[in-house]
């Protein structure tokens, strides 16, 4: 079991900078890949950026070159680094921890949410 919580969200004016943080506990051993994903009203949730052990990353084509994803995976954390924010980028951004069961089997956790708000 892990459990993971998100923070930093916030109100932030287009054109400013906000960091995420994932913190995640339990059974961390078991976290492979990372990741962050979003979800604005009235759409469906989509990828943002994702991290996996080895530090390799993948983002989404519209937050290339303005998001950074990092992983610390001593304390078990995750961050997203935003800058250059835009009004779409306004969205509860969720955490997601994929990992690997005793049986072999894969599984995702994910994060309660924050929101983050970028006014024009």
């Amino acid at each position: 079991q892990v459990q993971l919580v998100e923070s930093g969200g916030g109100l932030v004016q287009a054109g400013g900078s906000l960091g995420l943080t994932c913190a995640a506990s339990g059974s961390t051993f078991r976290l492979r890949a990372m990741g962050w994903y979003r979800q604005a009203p009235g759409k469906q949730r989509e990828l943002v950026a994702t991290i996996s052990n080895d530090g390799s990353t993948n983002y989404a084509n519209d937050v290339k070159g303005r998001f950074t994803i990092s992983r610390d995976n001593a304390k078990s954390i995750v961050y997203l680094q935003m800058n250059s924010l835009k009004p779409e980028d306004t969205a509860v951004y969720y955490c997601k921890g994929v990992v690997l069961r005793s049986s072999g089997s894969f599984g995702d956790y994910w994060g309660q949410g924050t929101q983050v708000t970028v006014s024009s």
